[in-house]
């Protein structure tokens, strides 16, 4: 099992705080990597939210070839993080030559865009540079968006939380989810590591997918170009949300009704019954086969946490106004936030969607068997 943890806070804060509460949860990980997605940024960042942002691993070749593709689109550089790295990794992390964080000014040529072709031509230039990374090796690349940082690595997390100096002002952050990886593969390919992002929606999970195949078929045979990588089975979480939002125009409260929809039964007792049966019926080849636990954020920076039906996954939710955390453990929600009220810690069951708003007041329960509120 992998162990993870998000945190939601009013005050920016280091992701040092998510690393150290996966270090109390480590005899749920491995050591073998780590992933972290920064989001509502503080520090310098907090002043280019509109700026998209680059992150990601490159060679010193990659970052020359990085550097030209983006001048021939009319990229400019506005704001860049170096991280100076040491000659010697510590034992169990590879020797690299560039973590790259770099925020960016849109061409000029893009003015007048709408949103939505703004975000498609944002996805789209990270597929395209994952696609030359992978073809010489020299560079991969984590997210290419506004308001978010991605940062992935082999090793233990907290040993590489100290060796890439995470705890500067630079990558303060109100949203942070972190993963300790618990390595199921006998090769590790970073892309395979969580979090996984696609335009602005973060999710991680702990568990294995089962259904895996089915969903990435369906998922693939939908004509959008962002569906595509899966290195994880749990990938398929991070586009399942996508399209829920995005391609069927529903609320996060649908979500779990599309990976985990009710027994007929109870779908004939529910007020939403109609609809439910005929999503459930469409989307069939989306339904996931446990045991995970999902924690995932939204563009408008709502965090979530969701169990399948098998609920095997631990996970647990807790916190005060102001700052609330997600965790596989209660011993990581206790390391984060020791000064709540413990009586309040949710744990989720298989028909729970635990919601934290950007408000960041109070935690709510969506429960599969009320009404779904649908989309204004």
């Amino acid at each position: 099992m992998c162990r993870l943890f998000a945190v939601t806070s009013e005050e920016p804060r280091s992701p040092i705080m998510a690393i150290q509460a996966l270090d109390v949860m480590r005899e749920g990980h491995d050591g073998s990597g780590v992933g972290l997605y920064l989001s509502d940024l503080g520090g310098p960042f907090e002043e280019l939210k509109g700026a998209p942002i680059l992150s990601g691993i490159f060679t010193n070749e990659g970052l020359k070839r990085l550097d030209q593709f983006m001048i021939n689109i009319g990229f400019m550089t506005k704001y860049k993080l170096s991280i100076k790295i040491p000659k010697n990794p510590p034992p169990g992390v590879p020797k690299r030559d560039m973590y790259l964080i770099r925020a960016y000014e849109y061409p000029e040529t893009w003015e007048g865009l709408s949103q939505d072709e703004l975000n498609y031509r944002l996805m789209m230039i990270r597929i395209q540079l994952r696609q030359m990374g992978d073809e010489k090796q020299d560079m991969i690349v984590y997210s290419f968006w506004p308001d978010s940082i991605m940062l992935k690595e082999l090793g233990d997390p907290l040993t590489v939380a100290e060796f890439l100096r995470l705890d500067r002002e630079e990558l303060q952050a109100r949203v942070i989810m972190a993963q300790g990886r618990q390595n199921t593969n006998y090769a590790i390919n970073l892309y395979a590591c969580h979090p996984f992002f696609i335009q602005g929606i973060a999710s991680m999970t702990n568990g294995e997918n089962t259904a895996f195949v089915p969903i990435r078929e369906f998922l693939s045979s939908r004509g959008f170009p962002g569906y595509i990588g899966y290195n994880s089975d749990s990938e398929v979480f991070t586009h399942i949300l996508h399209f829920t939002l995005n391609r069927l125009g529903l609320g996060l409260e649908a979500y779990k009704h599309i990976i985990t929809p009710l027994q007929d039964a109870d779908l004939d007792q529910h007020p939403d019954g109609g609809l439910l049966k005929q999503l459930k019926h469409s989307c069939r080849r989306l339904i996931i086969d446990g045991p995970n636990c999902v924690i995932g954020c939204l563009p408008d920076k709502t965090v979530f946490m969701v169990q399948d039906r098998k609920k095997l996954r631990p996970g647990v939710v807790g916190g005060r106004e102001g700052l609330f955390a997600f965790s596989s453990e209660i011993c990581g929600l206790d390391a984060a936030i020791p000064d709540r009220d413990k009586s309040k810690d949710f744990q989720p069951m298989h028909l729970d969607t635990v919601i934290v708003r950007p408000d960041r007041q109070e935690v709510k329960i969506c429960n599969q068997m009320e009404p779904l509120p649908l989309p204004h």
